[in-house]
């Protein structure tokens, strides 16, 4: 039995666009206020993005697709599916989909879902993308991956939970600038992370993690996708996985026998590095706003919970057209405007 997917028709990356709010926070203050700053030799991130006061998933997420859509160079109502993946959603009965599709004009003959699935929401949100443009039944559709910055005051988390988000549009291969060669999900029930109706904040079990979470999935659907479309690390310009730190995808890519030029200091790390832990889709639009044509990239998510899913693409001719189309993601990441906890907590509404 196959385990990769690939679509009946040949497809891929058409557009894509990110968006990461202005607002930084020093991980120092976070350390100064909650342990004495006695942590400060070992803070996994720099810093972390922030939402503003009028910003939520939805308002990241209509950004985010603006540049997407500016670099398709197709009519918003082109679009057939808008699929947006969060554990941010702002309503618990009210789909953000259906605000974005409204907002960018793509209303009203569309299909539109949230999809959920901690941190590999947003690819979730790609497949499902890939599947409509796959199977004939549409020629564009929008999946998008966006969060808030969500943790506990003073967990371990709110040092690295950050806000951004990051949208792509499935077309058809001829008008792609990146072609999907194929996919591979894997996914178990592993309880490593997880927040109950009514609770504001997530709870982690620490001791699953790595393993048997991170890692054994990464792991599993890479090497998955690598055994069946007979590829291996030396294939790929560069790699990009789950940053919940630093140390993990550097660690993961080892295993997997990449160079740490395709992960640290290559495509990838020119623009991401300590800055933003963002999921694995901001970090590949990045990497698009560099590639070359001819390059492979590989993607690999992880969502806790737990699954990852993993992508191979190829950049086409098409990229030189379309990345000055729009904002890049080096603009976002280089804005930085400092915030203090005290703003912060008021940003994030963490005083009750």
């Amino acid at each position: 039995m196959k385990k990769v997917m690939k679509p009946s028709r040949s497809l891929g990356i058409v557009g894509y666009g990110a968006y990461i709010p202005r607002y930084r926070l020093n991980t120092r203050e976070i350390s100064k206020l909650w342990r004495g700053n006695q942590d400060t030799d070992v803070l996994p991130v720099d810093r972390i993005s922030v939402p503003g006061l009028d910003e939520d998933t939805v308002t990241m997420a209509i950004e985010a697709a603006k540049n997407a859509l500016m670099r398709a160079g197709i009519e918003a109502e082109e679009i057939r599916g808008v699929w947006v993946g969060s554990e941010s959603h702002p309503y618990a009965v009210k789909t953000t989909s259906s605000i974005v599709a409204e907002a960018l004009g793509i209303t009203p003959h569309t299909t539109a879902a949230d999809v959920e699935f901690a941190c590999k929401a947003g690819t979730e949100a790609l497949q499902a993308a890939i599947g409509l443009v796959g199977s004939h039944m549409a020629d564009y559709s929008l999946a998008i991956g966006v969060d808030t910055a969500q943790g506990r005051p003073g967990d371990a988390l709110e040092y690295t939970a950050s806000a951004g988000g990051a949208a792509y549009i499935i077309g058809p291969a001829e008008k792609a600038v990146a072609v999907l060669e194929g996919s591979c999900s894997y996914v178990t029930d592993t309880p490593d992370f997880f927040r109950r109706e009514n609770r504001k904040y997530p709870e982690h079990a620490n001791r699953f993690t790595g393993e048997p979470a991170y890692f054994h999935h990464i792991l599993s659907a890479v090497r998955t996708l690598f055994s069946e479309l007979k590829l291996d690390a030396k294939d790929f310009a560069a790699a990009i996985f789950h940053q919940p730190n630093v140390k993990y995808p550097q660690k993961v890519g080892k295993m997997l026998g990449f160079k740490p030029e395709q992960i640290e200091t290559g495509l990838l790390s020119r623009f991401i590095g300590n800055t933003y832990a963002g999921a694995s889709p901001l970090g590949l639009t990045a990497v698009l706003d560099v590639a070359e044509p001819g390059e492979r990239i590989l993607i690999a998510s992880f969502g806790s919970g737990a699954g990852s899913d993993a992508f191979s693409f190829i950049v086409t001719d098409k990229i030189k057209d379309v990345v000055a189309l729009a904002t890049p993601t080096k603009i976002y990441l280089n804005r930085n405007e400092q915030v203090n906890y005290a703003l912060y907590a008021r940003m994030r509404d963490k005083i009750d």
